[in-house]
């Protein structure tokens, strides 16, 4: 299998690292088998706009270099396409009708209608749109989901220093998100109220944001994000009847806190777990995940359609900012 991608900054690099040290995905244990990764798949070519840097990449990883993305049609079964958001709508657009599988960073589109245009093609085509949501493939997240039953309140919390590189987007549709898709997919019910605030710090979007959300199935969500930090910070927090689940993205890392009676009136009448999770590279579960998918024809897990239902809801935030 022939794969590109397009966009070698500071992550597309990652996905060509992952691609060109990738050997055969196995469709039956979806796992890693250990055969030649010549029999399996092949970082073909990278393409970036800066002709120098492309070139650099293909170098480190063993590709071919190109400076414009339509030169790879015709020649790569897969891409992921990692370039700024602006552009997502039309370069995916580009491959999915040319029949080739794509995995496109979030957020998916700038804008719902284009999502849904995208999604119409790779339906129509039968053909594989993954969406970059890496937090998805977080060991600690994916072993949470296991305790996760009727979450009552989650409380989503992300901060990191300030990068110029996406002073053009703000902190909602670079940080945020994340937790928007994950807490979306954790309550799984229809938003029927959003309490906003936010304010411009360091550029001239949204540095720092706080978003309360109340579900029908009465869940409420309160998620922070914040690029004016020194440190990063990134836990989300789960209370439910019986449980409360504490979960360090950066860390990989999760604490379950289960009453063991209904009464608590000691320490000892709560169950602390602390799983043993094997700390692996997200981004590396995620294109394997990709690979699978397109191998085996496997819904991803995360979809066009749920990078749209996050991109909704943080179009709607964005909007309540700006009124006020």
């Amino acid at each position: 299998m022939k794969i590109g991608v397009i966009g070698v900054g500071s992550l597309g690099q990652h996905h060509a690292r992952v691609y060109s040290q990738m050997m055969e995905v196995d469709p039956v244990r979806n796992g890693v088998s250990h055969r030649d990764i010549s029999n399996g798949v092949e970082l073909f070519g990278v393409c970036d706009v800066d002709k120098k840097r492309a070139e650099k990449i293909a170098k480190s990883f063993n590709a071919r270099a190109f400076s414009d993305y339509k030169e790879l049609i015709g020649k790569i079964d897969a891409v992921s396409i990692v370039v700024p958001t602006p552009l997502h709508y039309s370069v995916a657009k580009d491959f999915l009708n040319a029949g080739i599988h794509c995995l496109v960073e979030k957020p998916i589109t700038d804008n719902v209608s284009q999502a849904e245009e995208l999604l119409k093609i790779a339906n129509e085509k039968n053909i594989i749109l993954q969406i970059g949501h890496i937090e998805r493939f977080n060991t600690a997240v994916i072993e949470a989901q296991k305790h996760i039953k009727s979450p009552k309140f989650i409380e989503a919390q992300r901060l990191g220093p300030y990068d110029p590189r996406v002073a053009h987007i703000g902190v909602v549709m670079d940080l945020m998100i994340h937790d928007i898709d994950i807490i979306l997919t954790l309550v799984d019910s229809k938003i029927i109220q959003m309490d906003v605030i936010g304010a411009k710090v360091l550029s001239k979007n949204e540095d720092i944001a706080n978003v309360r959300l109340k579900f029908e199935n009465g869940c409420v969500a309160n998620i922070s994000a914040s690029r004016v930090s020194l440190d990063k910070f990134r836990k989300i927090r789960i209370f439910q009847d019986d449980t409360y689940i504490s979960l360090d993205y950066a860390g990989q890392s999760l604490k379950i806190y289960k009453k063991k009676s209904d009464v608590v009136t000691f320490m000892s009448d709560i169950e602390i777990i602390k799983p043993k999770l094997k700390t692996e590279e997200p981004l590396k579960r995620e294109l394997e995940h990709f690979i699978n998918c397109v191998k085996t024809g496997k819904t991803p897990i995360v979809t066009g359609e749920h990078g749209r239902d996050a991109l909704s809801v943080a179009i709607e935030i964005l909007k309540k900012l700006k009124n006020g």
